[in-house]
């Protein structure tokens, strides 16, 4: 299948062979040092909703008034979301769920004046017996608390990240689209919500889930996208925080993208900030190039890809049809072997289509 992965930050070299055996290596992702237990945290969970979701009972346990042949990618209004206070003392406080609303920040809180803030995204999908899939949130558990030792915020532990990720799907269970219109989308923040004047870590934080139904980006198969190299935007630095979730990393692109869109563009390749020629990711996304060796990839390399993709949470994996540089267009064939092999193999597997055999899936019933 593919023979060797290669990391530089979040960019991916792919040595395409045959459809046998699959070997990834990496300096940057941590999720192959967890413990098996923490791996794999559960595969089949019943989650108790708190009172505050069965005193609505009634109200919320209806069918959703939304039309899913038409999801977008904009936020609807759901039932419930799931907020959890740091208490000062090194923990955070037993969360709940509140009715889904506004929240209310001092115009001194760290999160708006200086950025400390993460975030994290997921999907749970439903099967047609009306269980509900996530799949391995316990390592976005993980890639928060990651995240937050480098942003100098507290976070919760693995056990009450995945808890409170259960409780706000199925509180929201009726918002959760029919098998293959979508999924519904899981947002986790952690914000430094006390007041600070001073550039210092937030006196309080606060752990905040909420979850919105999205459409799939695509019908009928993968749709090929095209990509323009940037070269006086980057998307990270040498020393910054590229390698976690941070808010502040999305904002400082969206010049570029915007830029890139109103010339036709699907979305934005970066290259590295020091030789500015190695490619870094997409805004969004990481980026695999199939058919070069392991090792730093030039954007010279794009010139004799096979194929090239990437991936991310909303998006899954789609196939990369051109990408232009320094006005020159490289075209990539339609068919996309790779790309769609791998595609098929994931999706499958976060819809239930497939057994999973690795213990990845956490079924919600």
């Amino acid at each position: 299948m593919l023979n060797g992965v290669v990391f530089s930050r979040t960019t991916y070299a792919i040595h395409h062979q045959n459809l046998g055996q699959c070997q990834f290596s990496s300096s940057s992702l941590k999720t192959a040092q967890l413990p098996t237990k923490i791996r794999r945290y559960a595969t089949r969970i019943k989650a108790t909703q708190s009172s505050d979701a069965h005193s609505h009972d009634g109200e919320t346990s209806g069918l959703a008034d939304i039309s899913w042949e038409n999801l977008g990618f904009n936020p609807v209004t759901t039932d419930f979301m799931y907020v959890m206070k740091f208490s000062g003392d090194g923990e955070f406080l037993s969360g709940g769920l509140q009715r889904f609303g506004n929240i209310e920040l001092n115009p001194a809180s760290c999160v708006l004046n200086y950025g400390q803030g993460i975030i994290e995204g997921m999907k749970a999908h439903k099967k047609h017996d009306n269980s509900i899939l996530l799949f391995r949130p316990e390592e976005n558990g993980l890639r928060m608390k990651i995240g937050a030792d480098r942003m100098c915020m507290p976070a919760p532990t693995i056990e009450q990240f995945v808890e409170a990720v259960k409780v706000t799907v199925l509180a929201n269970r009726r918002w959760v689209p029919p098998p293959h219109k979508g999924f519904l989308h899981i947002r986790p923040l952690l914000m430094g919500t006390g007041p600070v004047l001073s550039l210092t870590p937030a006196p309080e934080f606060t752990f905040l889930i909420f979850v919105t139904p999205v459409g799939n980006f695509f019908e009928g198969g993968l749709k090929q996208i095209n990509l323009v190299v940037k070269e006086e935007i980057h998307r990270a630095v040498p020393g910054g925080v590229g390698s976690v979730k941070a808010i502040g990393n999305y904002a400082m692109v969206l010049k570029a993208l915007i830029e890139a869109k109103a010339d036709g563009f699907s979305e934005v390749l970066y290259l590295d900030s020091v030789y500015n020629k190695y490619l870094e990711e997409v805004s969004t996304a990481n980026i695999f190039v199939v058919k070069v060796e392991e090792r730093l990839v030039s954007v010279e390399d794009l010139l004799d890809a096979d194929e090239v993709f990437y991936t991310g949470n909303a998006i899954c994996l789609l196939p990369v049809g051109s990408i232009t540089y320094m006005g020159r267009r490289v075209l990539y064939g339609e068919t996309s072997e790779v790309s769609q092999q791998l595609y098929s193999a994931l999706s499958n597997l976060q819809m239930g289509l497939t057994e999973d055999q690795m213990g990845w899936t956490v079924v919600l019933e």
